[in-house]
């Protein structure tokens, strides 16, 4: 029984050193407040046309509607 107990201690000891080791990766990441996250989102939205909200940016153009059906001649591709 005496010799479990170093391994026990051993896995305990490696596992706190790899959560260590993680915590000082995570504490290297940049970071940003959160006001200046929501004005970089804020200032995004106001200059990013979105053709799904109509009601704010107007109608869109069929030729710049990503989302408009494409007029290839078909539907299916034969080969």
């Amino acid at each position: 029984m005496a010799r479990k107990a170093p391994n026990i201690s051993e896995a305990k000891l490696t596992r706190l050193l790899e959560y260590n080791k993680n915590l000082r990766q995570q504490l290297d990441i940049p970071r940003i407040t959160i006001s200046e996250a929501s004005t970089s989102l804020i200032l995004y939205c106001k200059e990013t046309k979105d053709p799904l909200v109509p009601s704010v940016w107007g109608p869109t153009d069929k030729k710049e509607d990503p989302f408009a059906p494409s007029h290839s001649g078909g539907c299916c591709t034969i080969m």
